[in-house]
């Protein structure tokens, strides 16, 4: 399987495209760090784009995004705690945007039942009628970056990252048992 060179990509991403550097023309650069460099140029121009039109369009950030599409998923509610977990992120960054939220009445705190520490937060009405108006232009968004692409290559694309998925799996899996 040949590698090919990287796409020439307009004058004002250039400068953000590490695959385009790396790619320069020199024979020692591996085929597998510019696989690497060129799907993290294009999550970087993905989430830039996607940043740019939920502020532009919503006036809200990715992450206050992120976190109501949690909460989305699960209507009665979840602690920070959990949604630090699905978020991936520090409980101290999800106090911060859950603050704003509830600030912007998006999203409504109630204490724990059973634990009084514990406060469990979920979308009000409000939050959740603007979360779903945000989350069809977010498709909308996305299919129309991907829209050069036939449907067979977004088949072909989704099985060839399958298997990278798969292989990085095994490998970090293969890292933690040595």
């Amino acid at each position: 399987m040949s590698v090919e060179p990287a796409d020439p990509l307009p004058a004002e991403t250039h400068h953000l495209d590490s695959e385009s550097r790396a790619d320069g023309g020199h024979a020692d650069h591996k085929a597998e760090l510019r696989l690497w460099l060129r799907l993290l140029t294009c999550t970087t121009m993905i989430e830039t784009e996607i940043r740019r039109r939920m502020r532009d369009r919503f006036d809200i950030t990715l992450p206050r995004f992120d976190l109501m599409a949690q909460l989305e998923r699960v209507p009665e509610g979840m602690t920070l705690g959990e949604l630090s977990r699905r978020m991936m992120v520090s409980n101290g960054n999800v106090t911060g945007l859950v603050d704003r939220l509830v600030a912007e009445g998006l999203l409504q705190r109630r204490q724990s039942d059973t634990d009084r520490r514990a406060h469990y937060v979920s979308l009000t009405d409000a939050g959740h009628r603007a979360f779903v108006a945000m989350a069809a232009e977010h498709e909308d968004w996305v299919a129309d970056l991907f829209a050069d692409l036939a449907p067979g290559e977004v088949g072909k694309l989704m099985s060839l990252l399958g298997a990278a998925k798969r292989s990085v799996g095994r490998s970090i899996q293969n890292a933690v048992e040595t």
